[in-house]
């Protein structure tokens, strides 16, 4: 039996990343974009952390000591050429690396949402808005504390009164919608698999644009809100990690907003559309899973069949050396060692 073409699957899929994202997002709503490419990140990453397990699992079952730990023949494993040994090698590599990886981002993540909220806590919230002094263009929504908003006078100097508004209603629904949620999980895949990147980025797009709808059902008017984008964009910069209304490709979010509502035409097509999607979606892990599945088995058999050649090659000394008893107790040790 043979391992890898089972274990290569979930390695390759992340591969179709960019042209997902690229062909999904400007056709599918912008929450159910968000959920599936979020959800196929992690599919995505969760899958090839595994396939890295399973081949390094199957390169370290060659090695004797491990072997003699497991009681089973390295030599007799090996005869099944269970997995190559350069994909092995990498697999030992790539592994140590993602989890590494995947510590930092969170490590990462974790030191700026405390830095920022011992920065809020600095200033005294009016309305549930933290304002912030000076005159650099900063707006963004941060989670946890039941969420929070700053927003500098520099930012609310940009705007007129309703832009204000609508530049509030989108980081409201950034915390509403649980976006730090996606936004957390997006960050954690990307840094175990950086092919899943471009899932994470257009994901952190189409939260802006659910935002943005959001925030132009609450205002009435989708030009206050583009514009309202538009002036924070070229106000300000945020941080990778913030949700904020100057975040995304702001160009498309204007168009996107200055173009008419979907008609109900345009809403089924999108409704058919993200069924598709989803099953195939679901179907592609479906089968990635099934093939990885198929490799643990496979791995499995080969250890099993390499027991009686453990037995065979390795004989069991008895623990009591008495005359005939000796022959005997060995005899029965060998017999019980073939019967397994």
């Amino acid at each position: 039996m043979t391992v890898y073409p089972g274990l290569l699957a979930p390695l390759i899929l992340p591969l179709l990343s960019w042209p997902v994202a690229r062909w999904l997002a400007p056709r599918m709503s912008p929450p159910a974009a968000t959920l599936l490419l979020t959800f196929l990140a992690l599919v995505f990453a969760a899958g090839s952390t595994a396939a890295l397990t399973l081949g390094a699992a199957a390169g370290l079952s060659e090695v004797p000591l491990v072997a003699d730990l497991g009681d089973f023949s390295a030599s007799a494993l090996s005869s099944t050429a269970t997995v190559p040994a350069a994909i092995s090698i990498t697999c030992g590599v790539l592994l140590p690396a993602a989890v590494v990886s995947a510590t930092a981002a969170v490590r990462d993540q974790w030191r700026w949402y405390r830095r920022v909220h011992r920065e809020l806590d600095e200033h005294s919230p009016a309305d549930g808005v933290v304002i912030l002094p000076g005159t650099e263009p900063v707006a963004f929504a941060i989670a946890g504390r039941g969420g929070r908003i700053a927003v500098s006078r520099g930012m609310l100097a940009a705007l007129d009164g309703s832009e204000r508004a609508a530049l509030l209603l989108h980081e409201r629904a950034h915390l509403r919608l649980r976006h730090a949620s996606y936004a957390a999980a997006g960050v954690l895949a990307a840094a175990v698999n950086p092919l899943v990147r471009p899932l994470v980025t257009t994901a952190r797009f189409t939260m802006e644009r659910w935002a943005d709808e959001t925030a132009a059902s609450g205002v009435g008017d989708r030009r206050v809100v583009a514009t309202a984008v538009a002036k924070a964009a070229l106000a300000g910069h945020q941080s990778s990690y913030a949700l904020a209304a100057a975040g995304g490709p702001v160009p498309q979010r204007v168009r996107a907003l200055l173009d008419s509502s979907p008609s109900g035409s345009d809403s089924r097509r999108r409704g058919l559309l993200t069924a598709v999607a989803v099953a195939v979606v679901l179907g592609g892990c479906g089968w990635s899973a099934g093939a990885g599945a198929q490799a643990v088995l496979s791995l499995h058999a080969d250890i099993e069949a390499a027991r009686p050649a453990s037995c065979a090659l390795e004989p069991v000394v008895p623990q009591r050396p008495h005359g005939q008893a000796l022959l005997t107790t060995a005899r029965e040790d060998h017999r019980e060692c073939a019967e397994r």
